[in-house]
């Protein structure tokens, strides 16, 4: 008799996640930073002011997001070439070493409580086809799953259009015309608020926490950065 799977877990390892939900809230926070310096720098009343603010969310944009991609290719592929190393590791131990892996995994299901008698038959079992024992002796002494490594490309990706989504948020009502800097703050803190309670769906945290923390976050330094915009434009001038 099949055994049935009365539920489903979510998706905790998959390499779009993170990415997306790091490069959106990135995106309104910095550019959100960003404008709001640039803001607090220049007078936003006359035409040169507002293309300023502007020109420095676009420019934001597109270096964030090409950034992001960037690093989180990096980032991934180096975190799945170091996986791929690993397993060949392993392979070239089963082998060359099989009796020793084979110790190594009846070893680990002893410590898991399993009886030594039993595990050891049900190691011996396991390393019987060569492939399923790679992938159980990966999964128990890595963690990993051979065949579900996270795609640097995906990363990337999510991330590039995710910041992109994120930072045009706080740069939309200087598009649509607005030449006051509080529009934009009102937005950006509405869109804060909604990610936190996205993050919350896939979290423990409760959709109030989750967004108003977030939104506290991005004011702060969206504050911290309009203050010191103003500090160094006073100063120029």
């Amino acid at each position: 008799m099949t055994a049935e799977i009365h539920h489903q877990h979510r998706d905790v390892t998959g390499g779009w996640l993170r990415p997306a939900v790091f490069g959106v809230s990135d995106g309104l926070v910095s550019n959100l930073a960003l404008i709001a310096g640039v803001a607090g720098g220049t007078s936003a009343a006359n035409a040169s002011g507002t293309s300023a603010i502007v020109l420095a969310g676009l420019a934001g944009l597109a270096a964030g997001a090409f950034s992001m991609a960037v690093g989180e290719y990096v980032s991934v592929a180096s975190q799945t070439e170091l996986a791929k190393a690993e397993i060949e590791t392993e392979r070239r131990e089963l082998t060359h070493r099989p009796e020793a892996e084979l110790g190594e995994l009846t070893r680990l299901y002893v410590d898991k409580g399993v009886d030594p008698e039993l595990a050891a038959e049900v190691a011996t079992q396991l390393s019987a086809d060569p492939r399923r024992a790679l992938d159980v002796h990966v999964r128990e002494e890595l963690g990993l799953d051979p065949a579900d490594l996270p795609s640097p490309w995906t990363a990337a990706i999510s991330s590039f259009l995710a910041f992109t989504v994120g930072a045009m948020v706080p740069l939309l009502p200087y598009l649509l015309g607005v030449t006051s800097l509080w529009p934009t703050v009102v937005v950006s803190m509405v869109a804060l608020f909604g990610v936190g309670v996205m993050v919350s769906r896939v979290t423990v945290r409760t959709w109030w926490y989750a967004g108003l923390r977030q939104m506290l976050l991005g004011g702060v330094a969206a504050a911290a950065t309009h203050l010191f915009g103003t500090l160094v434009g006073s100063g120029l001038g």
